[in-house]
């Protein structure tokens, strides 16, 4: 289980978060819909505090963390269970695709280097992309190099993947690849939190959507429920915005 309470966020004097509450189920697959800058990001970026929230408590599992007061213990133990891919890949560009998923691999989980580079590789095939192991990220596409951040997050086999718009820097024809990917890993039943404005993927693989406008969830229900019933006026004027 899953769960957000009260998470409360200010940047300087602008409240971006206001009181969020929330629970995931195991092998659950959420979808966070809404404007630009109604915090869903934000949200996103302090469950496993990347940013860290003015109050509120994260619960993963069996790790609690108070956003007002816990130690580096503690967080390392929910950025354990965790595992997040970035809109703009967030790879090192000094290291082969192999070796940014290795990465986590070593430093987090304390493998050997050897036996982290095997089980990159094994993602890699995975995820398609076996023959691109040894290649840096400037020699990848854009979809290929987001592949790899998913498959870096894949590595540390966490309870809950965050995915923060992971198609917003990719160009049109690259998009489908990675949210195939993302539609493989929902069909193995993979806990995900996804911020996206990709609303058919939304319909075809969410479990719940999330309506999120001035730092508040102001709706949330089945794919069905949203897109062809929706309650709230402010949702309403954003799936016509968006089509």
């Amino acid at each position: 289980m899953i769960k957000l309470h009260n998470i409360h966020k200010k940047f300087g004097e602008v409240s971006v978060l206001n009181g969020i509450d929330l629970e995931i189920k195991k092998g659950e697959i959420i979808v966070i819909i809404g404007s630009s800058g109604t915090g869903k990001s934000t949200l996103l970026r302090c469950i496993n505090f990347l940013e860290h929230a003015d109050s509120g408590t994260v619960t993963i599992g069996d790790v609690t963390v108070n956003s007002e007061s816990h130690t580096k213990a503690e967080l390392l133990a929910l950025r354990r269970k965790t595992g997040f891919v970035f809109q703009n890949y967030a790879l090192f560009s000094h290291m082969t695709a192999k070796q940014n998923i290795a990465e986590g691999l070593i430093t987090v989980r304390g493998w050997k280097k050897e036996q982290a580079l095997i089980h990159a590789q094994k993602i890699l095939e995975n995820i398609g992309l076996g023959d691109k192991s040894n290649q840096y990220p400037a020699a990848l596409s854009g979809g290929q190099q987001q592949r790899v951040g998913i498959g870096r997050a894949m590595a540390l086999q966490p309870d809950l993947l965050l995915f923060d718009e992971p198609t917003s820097a990719l160009d049109p024809e690259l998009v489908g690849e990675v949210l195939n990917l993302m539609k493989d890993l929902a069909k193995e039943h993979q806990t995900m939190l996804v911020v996206t404005h990709e609303m058919q993927f939304a319909k075809e693989v969410a479990d719940r959507v999330i309506f999120m406008a001035d730092g508040k969830i102001i709706e949330q229900g089945s794919p069905q429920d949203i897109f062809s019933n929706p309650q709230d006026l402010r949702l309403q004027k954003f799936l016509r915005q968006v089509g």
